[in-house]
């Protein structure tokens, strides 16, 4: 009697954990449209040297359900049995990335793939399989890897295909392909999902959300980008998790709003954001954009002029969107010092410092890009004066382009004139002749009459003051 109930309770627990990890299905790429041919020689190249090395080697991820659906794989990750330390010396240029979790970078000229090890679940949610055969101290490790919460501290446990593709996020996202035989591989029906085109957390996922709550804005960008509709199950816990962000450190959650905004579809991943309660409380920059519709119009052009810059194959400068995304409530900052009596350039460097102060508590912007912000920033005063020495200094600064297509951002919203604008885009395009004579016609006014320069009120004598003439500090005895 006893024997058969260890027995029940053995193979409820297997069975139960099988479960989790899916049941692994075979599909011939080809019948999926696949062409292994039209893969990248790099992703080819270390795919089949950590096979020939006795390993299990497949592209992974993004770039197979990319390649499913017809797109362009912007990466290429390639997923391996093999762990770290025996997959760095199969390859001339390798290194070895990270601390929580462990990869290696595999260098073509400038194209990384980037190979992972299989893992397992940290927490040891996996621990049944094969007859709980793995050890008490592995176990542990796995337990201590996780905090309070259930977020994942560290994500090193190395293990099989199928647990690597149980801990992985969506369905879609768990794909795995081999070019050498010409087969994808499923383990959670992420090949009908993809087809249904929804997004779908694998297992349950309030759990997967407190592992990682950069999950949560994983979905609002993964949904925007591929257009699919959310799971009910993957929506319905969302609401009730954002506070969970509070606790991702500020740098990984400044690499995943930037992720966010570079999509190519950052005003439909900005909208899931607001749809899915996201924007209040929980990312200070997107609540600042929502909250202000001034700065929103402004905000939401700088979004759409970056998605058509993707959509048309160029890059966006991350230091020119964090600069849009914060100018409203800098704008605003800058404005009430003047008001207060504090001179312009002074006021403009002092409200940029007190945004990006308050902004660092949750948001860990780059030193060089918020350096870049604030010379884009510390440039607008300067455009508007456009005299002969100040006209030369700001075309020969390094960031005057990225400052003259923030002035464009403002002249269109209606912030600044239009006519300014368009003086320097004339002024670029002129020669030397053109530029002076532009540079006379803005001193002359909108009137075509000249400016009168202001005088310097020449200080009196301190003799004529009355008042003793004091030595310069440092002169005293």
């Amino acid at each position: 009697m006893i024997r058969k109930l260890i027995t029940r309770l053995f193979s409820s627990s297997s069975a139960r954990a099988s479960s989790a990890l899916g049941k692994r299905q075979e599909t011939p790429g080809q019948s999926l449209g696949i062409d292994a041919q039209r893969l990248p020689a790099s992703a080819l190249n270390v795919v089949r040297t950590l096979q020939q090395a006795g390993f299990e080697a497949y592209i992974v991820g993004g770039a197979v359900r990319d390649l499913l659906l017809g797109l362009k794989p912007k990466d290429f990750d390639v997923a391996t049995n093999a762990t770290p330390e025996q997959v760095k010396p199969l390859f001339r240029r390798a290194l070895l990335i990270g601390r929580r979790f462990r990869i290696v970078h595999v260098l073509f000229g400038r194209e990384v793939i980037e190979v992972s090890t299989f893992r397992a679940n940290p927490d040891g949610h996996t621990e049944a399989i094969d007859g709980d055969e793995r050890s008490r101290e592995q176990l542990a490790g796995r337990r201590h890897a996780v905090d309070a919460s259930g977020r994942v501290l560290r994500d090193n446990v190395w293990g099989s295909q199928d647990e690597d593709a149980a801990r992985r996020d969506f369905t879609v996202n768990a794909l795995y392909y081999d070019p050498s035989r010409d087969v994808v591989v499923d383990y959670h029906h992420g090949l009908r999902d993809l087809k249904a085109r929804t997004l779908r957390m694998i297992g349950d996922p309030s759990r997967r959300y407190r592992e990682d709550p950069v999950r949560l804005l994983r979905v609002a960008r993964f949904a925007a980008k591929l257009g699919f509709d959310i799971a009910a199950g993957t929506l319905q816990p969302i609401a009730s998790h954002g506070e969970l962000l509070r606790n991702v450190p500020s740098a990984r959650l400044f690499d995943e709003t930037i992720k966010l905004l570079q999509t190519g579809h950052a005003l439909a991943s900005l909208e899931n954001l607001r749809r899915l309660g996201l924007h209040t409380g929980l990312l200070p920059l997107i609540d600042l954009v929502l909250s202000q519709p001034r700065g929103e119009a402004f905000v939401m052009a700088a979004l759409g002029d970056t998605d058509a810059r993707i959509a048309a194959g160029k890059t966006a400068s991350p230091a020119f969107l964090f600069a849009c995304l914060l100018w409203p409530q800098v704008g605003q900052r800058w404005q009430e010092l003047q008001d207060e009596g504090v001179p312009q350039i002074a006021a403009l460097e002092q409200a940029a410092e007190e945004v990006l102060a308050a902004q660092s508590e949750r948001l860990a912007i780059q030193r060089r890009i918020s350096v870049d912000m604030r010379e884009i920033w510390g440039l607008q005063p300067r455009l508007a004066r456009r005299s002969a020495r100040y006209a030369q200094a700001c075309v020969e600064h390094p960031r005057f382009r990225a400052a003259f297509d923030f002035l464009l951002l403002r002249a269109r919203t209606g912030e600044a004139v239009e006519e300014l604008a368009q003086w320097w885009q004339d002024f670029q395009d002129a020669d030397e002749d053109g530029r002076a004579a532009l540079i006379e016609q803005a001193a002359r006014g909108p009137a075509g009459e000249a400016v009168r320069k202001r005088r310097r009120r020449r200080r009196k004598p301190a003799s004529e003051t009355g008042a003793a003439a004091q030595p310069p500090a440092g002169d005293a005895d």
